[in-house]
């Protein structure tokens, strides 16, 4: 008994270390982001007085909501039409096949050479879309924008300055947000995606470490694409892969965190899991495939190690959910053996996770809002949702590591961007996984687990409970609401007196 104790605590002290591990890699982006914060004083190319040929492409699939939207924002760029060539891809099998060939009828109308390209089949999905369009596009540079996004009028004439450098292989913009205001929930997903691009992309680009193409917002070197291997389906991050397989072959990135494209979040927690699924699972398949090829390239450690830690990050997500797993017996367990170690280990693990969690979004905020301050209130939400988003991410990463096949999921979207604006009467609703009934059983297991920690005056312990049982109550009631708040508004309409 005293043997097999030990090895569950090593095995739980062993899923801390990890976690600390990640949490560490956070400080280093902090680290890495203020020691470039202030790049070398530069002139911002102007554009050459040859304008090049550019090609646009939208990538659709059932985007009814916001497809006019995302075309008159492109037929809005400051450049001239006769260099802009517009192609909708699309995938569609609803209305909006119509839609679409209206959309693009009507932007020829007013002179742009706009195309609606519908391929026979969704044979490689999003990739396989830009990959058909690429081989009909007649642009030097192919700029991509996925439906979900409005690109300002000077998008163009912002990021094609920098191809002239011949080694530029593709220009990334900062995602923007049309509705972070709509809910608790786009706020949280806001304050993620501004600490991914505002310290990840920031820190990874001026160190000289790999980034990637975040699927819209960008333009690429048409030579950058096609000598790289083009765009390939078999990840669900298309964007991430092909990111990767042109660094490795020299083409060099830049990052423009001043150039804003903004984009509607999900407002749906099904929607926004999806989504989640196909990013962690697309990139551990990303990891699978060319790590082996990257870390026998003759590039720098720094660059590989970084790599590593970008490519592998959900990884970490499958050990949040370990360690749920592992809280309730280690407590039974630590009351026979006594290990002084583990409750050392769970103090570190909380200062690298959680307060490198605090520092990292609250210095993103910092560096875009002048009320900063008043939104950092959201950062304890923000871990809380992240913990109780491990169940989901978890499951993208196992279905990674051995295999197990999926299909590209679009993220749907609604068109909302004030608060109070109507979206669960509408087409395209995720019905998702598991409707949070997992997360609420985990709920009721972690419950019982403070509950124990509490009586046993386990204080170290209870800051990491306190996260699960705020994270798993969230997710789990935003499931469940949803996925039947619909049908409750329905029925309580039906039976209200006319």
């Amino acid at each position: 008994m005293t043997f097999l104790s030990y090895v569950f605590m090593g095995v739980y002290g062993f899923v801390l270390l990890i976690l600390c591990a990640y949490g560490f890699h956070r400080y280093w982006i902090l680290y890495a982001y203020w020691k470039h914060r202030n790049p070398r004083p530069f002139t911002e190319p102007s554009l050459p007085r040859s304008l090049p040929p550019v090609t646009i492409q939208l990538p659709v699939y059932n985007e009814f909501y916001v497809l006019r939207r995302l075309v008159e924002s492109v037929c809005a760029l400051d450049y001239p039409r006769e260099l802009m060539e517009i192609q909708v891809l699309d995938d569609s099998t609803d209305e909006t096949c119509r839609l679409a060939q209206d959309v693009v009828a009507e932007a020829r109308m007013k002179g742009f050479d706009a195309h609606c390209l519908h391929r026979p089949s969704r044979d490689g999905f999003k990739a396989g879309a830009l990959a058909w369009g690429l081989t009909q596009a007649r642009g030097r540079f192919i700029a991509v924008f996925d439906a979900d996004f409005t690109p300002p009028p000077d998008f163009l004439k912002k990021t094609l300055p920098y191809f002239q450098d011949p080694s530029i292989g593709m220009v990334q913009t900062r995602w923007g947000h049309l509705n972070a205001g709509y809910s608790l929930l786009t706020r949280m997903q806001a304050v993620f995606l501004d600490g991914h691009f505002i310290l990840e992309h920031t820190a990874r680009y001026r160190s000289g470490a790999f980034f990637n193409f975040n699927g819209t917002a960008g333009i690429w070197r048409r030579e950058a694409i096609e000598g790289s291997g083009g765009w390939q389906s078999d990840t669900l991050t298309e964007d991430l892969d092909l990111s990767y397989r042109a660094q490795m072959a020299g083409w060099k990135f830049i990052f423009l965190p001043h150039v804003v494209c903004p984009g509607e979040l999900p407002v749906d927690i099904h929607s926004y899991r999806s989504q989640q699924y196909r990013w962690a699972k697309g990139s551990l398949q990303v990891a699978r495939k060319l790590l082996g090829a990257l870390l026998r390239r003759p590039v720098s450690w720094r660059i590989k190690l970084e790599a590593c830690a970008h490519l592998t990050a959900n990884l970490g997500y499958a050990f949040v959910v370990a360690l749920a797993l592992l809280f309730f017996p280690s407590l039974i367990v630590r009351q026979a053996v006594h290990w002084s170690v583990i409750p050392v280990l769970e103090v570190g693990a909380f200062f690298l996770t959680v307060v490198s969690i605090v520092s990292f979004y609250g210095v993103a905020l910092k560096e875009i809002y002048p009320d900063w301050r008043w939104r950092c209130r959201d950062i304890p939400i923000l871990m809380a949702f992240g913990v109780g988003m491990c169940v989901n991410n978890s499951r993208a990463v196992l279905h990674a590591l051995f295999n197990v096949p999926s299909s590209f999921e679009r993220t749907a979207k609604f068109n909302v961007h004030l608060a109070g604006e109507p979206w669960k009467g509408k087409f395209y609703r995720n019905r998702g996984f598991s409707y949070g009934a997992i997360e609420l059983g985990l709920l009721t297991y972690i419950s019982a687990t403070f509950l124990w920690a509490f009586e046993a005056r386990m204080w170290t312990s209870l800051p990491f409970i306190s996260f699960y049982l705020v994270g798993f109550a969230y997710i789990g009631y935003l499931s469940f609401n949803h996925r039947w708040g619909g049908a409750f508004q329905f029925l309580r309409q039906a039976r209200s007196p006319t």
